[in-house]
């Protein structure tokens, strides 16, 4: 594995620094850990001299809190994306599908880079700059950058960090080659606390109203999850609309934090009938393996799946999805 890896991350760098018309794809719903990836190795390309587009085929703009990463103004909507890119590169994608209306990008290209992280990754693009052992994307665009020669920068830093510590859970869940990185790129200029406040610890104050009200409705299920535990909440279509997604998002983390439960779920109504849910599981328990028998994928910890029903449907379909699981991963 680490060999082809190898072989995948000298690839990539070498079809980016001969590229002169590069387009990033971040999947929809962006996060720090794609869309960081996107624009961290697009700035190194922009500077190369490259011209360079980042996008994403949904919401229309880009989360508020991860508008000071676009420095340089690459980020560009779907309109924009050619038909036939010359170059294209994927990042944190785990599947083609998460790139929504622009996934149809992958057959026309010229030629074509997935970078992900993904254990459900099944593997697309020419190049596959793929391994699910690592934290997070970011640290396959690093290895990358390296590869190209480039140096760090604070913005570029900036953008990688990003992504790192979302996906880490502010370091909790990472090792020790993240940690290295991290150090690196604070060595490159990155402000930690400057930078991670309004991403992971910034809400508006009508928030903690509604967080209550969501909190308030939380059900605990001791039995469920092979006995371990579940947790979950139900987010209203009109609380969806009328706040961020980075409020939204934040739910699941505060709900993982119940002692009594290994997996914690939040049912987020995005549709008259449509729900989008996120898996946490504080390790024992493979929610990536759940999510997947239920169309979704993600990482052992953190996963998710989209279906359509009532919210009832959509817990019944996780409950029966959990006591499915093997139980290798599903540890008492």
């Amino acid at each position: 594995m680490a060999g082809s890896l190898d072989a995948a991350v000298a690839a990539a760098a070498a079809l980016l620094m001969r590229a002169r018309d590069v387009t990033l794809l971040a999947h929809v719903n962006p996060d720090a850990d794609s869309l960081g990836s996107a624009l961290a190795l697009g700035i190194a390309l922009r500077r190369r001299g490259a011209a360079v587009r980042v996008s994403f085929a949904a919401p229309e703009q880009v989360p508020e809190t991860l508008v000071p990463l676009d420095v340089l103004g690459l980020v560009v909507g779907p309109d924009h994306v050619p038909v036939a890119p010359e170059l294209l590169v994927v990042c944190d994608a785990a599947e083609p599908s998460r790139l929504g209306a622009l996934s149809d990008r992958l057959a026309t290209a010229r030629s074509s880079v997935m970078i992900d992280h993904h254990l459900s990754n099944p593997g697309f693009g020419d190049v596959q700059v793929l391994d699910p052992g690592v934290e997070a994307t970011v640290v396959l665009a690093h290895r990358v950058l390296v590869a190209m020669g480039e140096p760090l920068d604070a913005d570029i830093a900036r953008c990688l960090y990003a992504g790192l510590v979302t996906d880490t859970r502010g370091f909790r869940t990472a090792g020790e080659a993240a940690h290295r990185i991290a150090a690196d790129l604070v060595a490159a200029g990155v402000d930690p606390e400057v930078l991670v406040r309004p991403i992971m610890d910034t809400h508006p104050y009508v928030w903690l109203a509604a967080l209550g009200e969501v909190l308030q409705r939380a059900v605990l299920e001791p039995d469920a999850a092979g006995g371990l535990g579940l947790v979950h909440a139900c987010v209203s279509f009109e609380d969806t609309t009328r706040f961020r997604a980075e409020e939204v998002d934040s739910i699941v983390d505060v709900l993982r934090t119940t002692a009594e439960a290994e997996v914690a779920a939040v049912v987020k109504q995005v549709g008259h009938r449509r729900w989008v849910t996120s898996l946490r599981s504080k390790g024992r328990v493979d929610v990536a393996a759940a999510a997947g028998l239920l169309d979704g994928g993600g990482h052992r910890s953190a996963a998710g799946f989209t279906r359509e029903g009532t919210a009832d449907e959509i817990l019944a379909a996780l409950r029966g999805a959990l006591a499915a699981l093997d139980p290798a991963k599903r540890q008492a």
